[in-house]
């Protein structure tokens, strides 16, 4: 994945070394001429924070942006975010059916398993951060 993900956005403020910029994040099908129409077009707006920004003093609020990111960061984002929860989820959940074979256990158990996993994500949450990292571009 070689590809970088763009997004416009407004720069809503500006801090030293991290800029959040609001960014509108729409479905594939959310500029179709329906889509007013259609429940399947959404869109929705979110607040992103771009670190370790060099150059914070020629931006301001209100400065128009692009956020980008590599696809690798999107590949590594959906690994850790849904890739091996449903790994561990499956795992637990056949590993318990098979010893005890009671089936509420086992989905329970497969349930009761992800808080560990996103426990240790959340411990490990700045270093995730730093290592998926946005950029930023003025336009």
């Amino acid at each position: 994945m070689h590809t970088k993900i763009s997004h416009s956005g407004i720069v809503e403020s500006v801090e030293e070394g991290c800029v959040k910029v609001r960014i509108l994040q729409t479905s594939a099908c959310a500029a179709c001429k329906v889509a007013a129409h259609c429940n399947a077009s959404e869109s929705k707006e979110k607040i992103v924070d771009v670190l370790n920004v060099a150059n914070t003093e020629s931006l301001k609020k209100g400065d128009a942006v692009v956020v980008s990111a590599s696809g690798d960061v999107a590949g590594s984002a959906l690994l850790l975010g849904f890739g091996l929860p449903f790994v561990v989820l499956v795992a637990v959940l056949v590993v318990v059916l098979l010893l005890t074979d009671n089936e509420g256990l086992a989905a329970l158990s497969a349930l009761v398993a992800l808080i560990p996993y996103y426990a240790v994500l959340w411990l490990f949450r700045d270093r995730i951060r730093r290592k998926m990292a946005f950029e930023l571009e003025t336009i």
